[in-house]
């Protein structure tokens, strides 16, 4: 029997590349979070993905947005379409501690033995949720937090993207198939899924491109 991961799966470039690498790996659960955010096209992407590929998909609905304190949850907020430096306002206070939370979980719930999310440490865009002390310091939470880990079966939090370009994460996915016309990575991307082709999203998104010599299958918004 496949050993079996959670994935955390936005719908966008990144995690979409990761279900593809862990589809080669594990018996794969997909896992998508409704938690307020200015656009969720995303979440139609992750559900057709999943379809797609045949992999069990759960969209968990929280609210992030009662809290506010980020462009993608509080439409008061407008998304910058310039690069900041620092922490920027599209950082989502403590979201991937929520969301790694859940993946935990569902992982005792599915009897899984690992948790993929696609955290990168290069193109991270400034937020501390993805850095590699972040993921070491969780792993070592899950193994004190859980059933499994007092009975010594700790789980694996895997980071396929870590220390990967944007343009690495392109090359991955195309080893495996990904099709990325097919995701939705814009911070506030329109109601079909179309990207604003500003923001900081999808400035990272379109030098991957770029720096890896491959077209953008991207559907922009008209004249953006």
């Amino acid at each position: 029997m496949r050993a079996r991961a959670i994935v955390l799966l936005s719908g966008g470039l990144d995690s979409t590349t990761c279900l593809a690498w862990a589809q080669a790996r594990y018996e794969c659960i997909a896992l998508s979070f409704l938690y307020g955010q200015r656009s969720t096209t995303e979440l139609d992407a992750a559900k057709a993905m999943c379809q797609d590929l045949g992999v069990e998909h759960r969209t968990i609905q929280i609210d992030l947005g009662q809290l506010g304190g980020s462009a993608l949850t509080d439409h008061s907020i407008d998304v910058p379409e310039q690069e900041q430096s620092g922490i920027p306002i599209t950082y989502v206070p403590a979201r991937n501690t929520i969301f790694l939370s859940y993946a935990l979980a569902a992982a005792e719930v599915y009897a899984a033995q690992a948790i993929v999310i696609g955290i990168n440490a290069v193109d991270y865009s400034g937020y501390p949720d993805c850095r590699p002390e972040f993921i070491a310091a969780f792993e070592q939470l899950a193994q004190l937090a859980t059933k499994v880990g007092v009975e010594g079966n700790a789980l694996k939090i895997e980071t396929p993207l870590l220390h990967l370009s944007k343009a690495n994460i392109i090359r991955l996915g195309l080893e495996h198939g990904v099709d990325y016309s097919k995701t939705v990575s814009c911070y506030q991307a329109d109601n079909q899924g179309r990207a604003c082709g500003k923001c900081d999203s999808c400035r990272l998104r379109k030098q991957g491109f770029t720096d890896a010599g491959i077209a953008d299958p991207t559907r922009y918004i008209p004249n953006k």
